[in-house]
């Protein structure tokens, strides 16, 4: 069932050359349109082109890979929902009616759904990849969440399958997630990771009120105060879930094979910040989709210097904010790959263009 750990121990990510930055932004300054009126989608392709180096962009594939987990905290009431929601989610992820599904439509994604950690045994279905760590993790208030061990499994899992996934075709990856409670844990690394005060990480996740904010506050203050753990590994098996550390492992499978990973919101954030405390060279082919509403998000944001391209009030998950953000990509890569040239244009040679 499980990936062997050489997935984790022997990754490699390489840095992209930024000296070749310079050339890409003269190369599209050279294309039919005043220089920067694409605005920060001109940044896009510059990051693109740094990416696919020597090659250009390709964009024809892409696929969300929606983890999902179950949380040991949602014992302790951190949600309004009950921790059989996860599984109830998923259902509704291979039916193909939930509202990620209904934007990996629009934005002409496949996709992937990954049983974790889901804290029961999921029927067997054609769009379901079981690469199950446990059954949920432990209570992270009064132990930590998974082993070491049971990270790097989780961590070398989702390497195999995002790999093979790219070896067979995909050219941008998004990630998302399931996981009731995961906010908890998200905010957990957040304030790990970054030394932000709990009470800034810690948000409404699924629509806590006023007093159930209170109370999930305190229960990752709880937390937190258990294990003094400040190394990426560690903190991700004190406080993660297996769904967040399989997200990790895709950004750095993602990275390793020379791809852009689109990153979701609130949790996605905090899984890719322990990807890049993992390989620092991670964090260039991260592309950062939009501003959650969940308080904390802009904590992991401001951690890994990153300014998102959309803000459209989303605090789903489930990687919807990431699929908004694929026609950027895209259209990003037009821009390298199918804008023509100025001097074309003005030369009458079109059809011409590289």
């Amino acid at each position: 069932m499980h990936a062997p750990l050489d997935h984790f121990a022997t990754l490699a990510v390489s840095a992209v050359d930024n000296s070749l930055e310079p050339t890409l932004r003269a190369r599209i300054d050279g294309k039919a349109k005043p220089p920067g009126s694409l605005g920060r989608l001109e940044d896009l392709a510059v990051q693109l082109g740094l990416i696919w180096h020597p090659a250009p962009p390709r964009t024809d594939r892409a696929m969300v890979f929606v983890f999902a987990g179950d949380h040991g905290l949602a014992e302790d009431h951190v949600s309004p929902y009950p921790a059989s929601v996860t599984q109830a989610m998923v259902a509704a992820y291979l039916a193909g009616c939930a509202g990620m599904n209904v934007l990996a439509k629009a934005a002409a994604t496949e996709v992937c759904v990954v049983d974790a950690g889901i804290a029961a045994d999921v029927p067997p279905h054609p769009g379901l990849i079981d690469r199950k760590i446990g059954y949920g993790t432990r209570n992270a208030s009064r132990e930590p969440a998974m082993s070491i061990d049971d990270a790097r499994r989780a961590l070398s899992a989702s390497i195999a399958l995002v790999s093979d996934a790219i070896d067979g075709g995909i050219d941008i990856v998004a990630i998302g997630e399931m996981g009731i409670g995961n906010t908890t844990s998200a905010a957990l690394i957040a304030h790990r990771l970054t030394g932000t005060p709990i009470g800034d990480c810690v948000g409404r996740g699924a629509g806590l009120d006023d007093a159930g904010v209170l109370h999930k506050r305190a229960i990752a203050q709880k937390a937190a105060a258990r294990t003094a753990a400040s190394a990426p590994l560690e903190v991700l098996a004190e406080f993660g879930g297996y769904e967040i550390a399989m997200m990790a492992g895709a950004v750095l499978a993602a990275a390793a094979k020379r791809r852009p990973v689109v990153i979701d919101g609130f949790i996605a954030s905090a899984a890719a910040l322990v990807a890049v405390r993992l390989h620092p060279a991670a964090r260039a082919y991260c592309v950062f989709s939009h501003r959650s509403a969940e308080r904390g998000h802009a904590v992991l944001l401001e951690a890994m210097a990153a300014t998102p391209y959309l803000d459209l009030g989303f605090r789903l998950g489930e990687g919807t904010g990431a699929l908004m953000a694929i026609p950027l990509v895209r259209a990003a890569a037009g821009i390298l790959t199918e804008l023509a040239d100025l001097s074309d244009v003005l030369a009458g040679r079109l059809g011409q263009t590289q």
